[in-house]
């Protein structure tokens, strides 16, 4: 199960990332590749530090520095987020938990001017994440039944020679037409993604600029989601990265996200 948290596992949900090394058969279904690109290492638990870069229309940007943990437990993965920088979000938290199941995500956000935890209900997963290019459901998990995957071609992007695989949502009010994904057929990392929006006009762009493995994980450290109608991106950069250190499973709760670091 891949959570579709900020950072890494965030952007490895959305973008279809996954990793594995044997050969795959040129008769792969659409299918069939983004179930192998869920199925990808991610490693029992990871802490990172997180820059989120905001930038407008006119260049103007906002920089946003974040503490993020993520864990597996096997049937929920866990992850939460403290902002610790601008004065303006300091404090802030944000907790997903992803079900390793039919059941929907769970998401909470911590206000501390308000000093109360907020339960995101279904009817603001559409809402964007922390005035960034990500909504709340691009946070989420996206199950591999909740939309059909048809594989449209080969094609080469950036010297990698891709699979372009096209997602369409098994519910028609979901906020996206359609997405399509390219996934590099060496290594199943993706390599770019768009989304469509309910008229089927291309709204966002999702680009990995950067991965690294770190202990023997392959892990995405610079990426970029632009919103080609607002001609806004929000770009996302991890560093510290460190992989199966045991985390305490008492980290992921409301508790923790009034308490802070």
């Amino acid at each position: 199960m891949k959570n579709l948290k900020i950072t890494t596992a965030i952007i490895a949900i959305m973008f279809a990332i996954g990793l594995s090394p044997e050969a795959l058969s040129q008769s792969l279904t659409g299918k069939q590749i983004i179930e192998k690109v869920y199925n990808r290492a991610t490693g029992n638990d990871q802490t990172s530090d997180l820059s989120m870069t905001l930038i407008n229309r006119s260049g103007s940007q906002r920089v946003r520095e974040i503490k993020q943990f993520t864990m597996d437990m096997g049937d929920v993965e866990k992850s939460i987020m403290f902002f610790l920088s601008p004065a303006d979000v300091k404090n802030t938290s944000f907790m997903s938990w992803a079900y390793d199941s039919d059941q929907s995500d769970d998401q909470w956000i911590y206000l501390p001017a308000l000093k109360k935890t907020k339960r995101i209900s279904s009817d603001s997963k559409s809402d964007y994440f922390m005035g960034s290019d990500f909504t709340y459901d691009d946070l989420g998990d996206r199950k591999l039944e909740d939309d059909t995957h048809k594989l449209l071609r080969e094609e080469t992007i950036e010297g990698k020679e891709c699979y372009v695989v096209e997602s369409i949502p098994v519910d028609e009010d979901y906020m996206y037409s359609k997405t399509l994904v390219w996934v590099n057929k060496a290594n199943f990392i993706g390599v770019k993604k768009e989304f469509y929006d309910e008229d089927e006009d291309l709204l966002k762009t999702l680009s990995i600029k950067d991965v690294k493995k770190i202990s023997d994980i392959w892990v995405i450290t610079n990426s970029e989601m632009k919103n080609v109608q607002k001609n806004h991106k929000t770009i996302i950069s991890l560093k510290n990265v460190e992989i199966n250190t045991s985390i305490s499973a008492a980290k992921f709760s409301e508790r923790m996200m009034m308490r802070g670091l």
